[in-house]
């Protein structure tokens, strides 16, 4: 998604990236470790967040850390492919450049709850998915007037937020016109707007509505069926050498459970 893409989120402020050198010369093939799968030879790895996406990526108030899925993710990965993961604050437009064949990547992958779409593998590489979602209708947990996208069309005023760039934003113009669509840079601006009565209802991913519910549980709900079926991946500049070694991770940590694991640990409420 973003989808999107679930809790936090800014998005339309171009945050300047950590100078990553790209590679002179193309990189040999990882050799393969003791466990089967490709070893990076203790390589460090640039990894794109906003750190405004919760649950995938946020700051803990509490620490002043960065924690969520894409944190708990690469730290897993890394152990088994032998790499160290540098987690790189920036904006989603910077991303969404790079997506769109406009920028230059500045990272060696990027994280950020991101939708696979044809219209972007022109331009970079995806992993294969490791996340499936839904786009649902989020609003405050006592709405009353409408119960889908459908109903919320009759009321009067009514307004959606969303983030440009998202698959999310995309569907919010679709069905409800570009007039209708309250434009924020951040999902978590969104959020704390429609628990203001700023807005009537936001796009989301059913994963990421999942954390927000999770943070805010008498402040949200989703209604309606689902509106999308998307996947999610992670995003790695054209031709890189890194997207074979972390699809075989994720193969990996899908079958031994631990995908499952860190989806529960972020995404499972009540």
């Amino acid at each position: 998604m973003k989808t999107l893409r679930f809790l936090g989120g800014v998005m339309a402020v171009a945050v300047a990236l950590a100078a990553c050198a790209p590679a002179a010369t193309p990189t040999a093939a990882p050799a393969a470790s003791s466990s089967g799968l490709p070893d990076l030879g203790g390589r460090t790895l640039k990894i794109a967040v906003e750190n405004a996406y919760q649950p995938f990526n946020y700051i803990d108030e509490a620490t002043g850390q960065g924690v969520g899925y894409d944190y708990d993710f690469f730290n897993e990965a890394c152990k088994r492919l032998n790499c160290t993961p540098e987690f790189v604050t920036t904006s989603w437009d910077a991303i969404v450049a790079v997506m769109g064949g406009t920028g230059q990547p500045e990272f060696d992958i990027a994280a950020d709850g991101i939708t696979i779409t044809e219209e972007r593998a022109q331009h970079i590489d995806f992993s294969t998915p490791f996340i499936q979602l839904k786009q649902m209708l989020l609003v405050r947990a006592d709405e009353s007037r409408f119960t889908d996208a459908d109903s919320l069309k009759s009321v009067d005023g009514f307004m959606v937020g969303a983030q440009p760039g998202t698959t999310n934003y995309d569907l919010a113009v679709e069905l409800f016109g570009e007039d209708k669509v309250v434009s924020y840079d951040q999902y978590g601006l969104i959020v704390q707007a429609l628990i203001n009565g700023d807005i009537d209802a936001t796009m989301m991913d059913d994963v990421a509505g999942l954390g927000y519910i999770g943070a805010n549980p008498e402040k949200l709900k989703m209604v309606g069926e689902p509106l999308t079926d998307e996947k999610l991946g992670f995003v790695f500049p054209k031709g890189s050498e890194l997207t074979a070694p972390f699809n075989a991770v994720i193969a990996a940590m899908e079958a031994d459970g631990t995908l499952a694991q860190i989806y529960d640990k972020w995404f499972k409420t009540e």
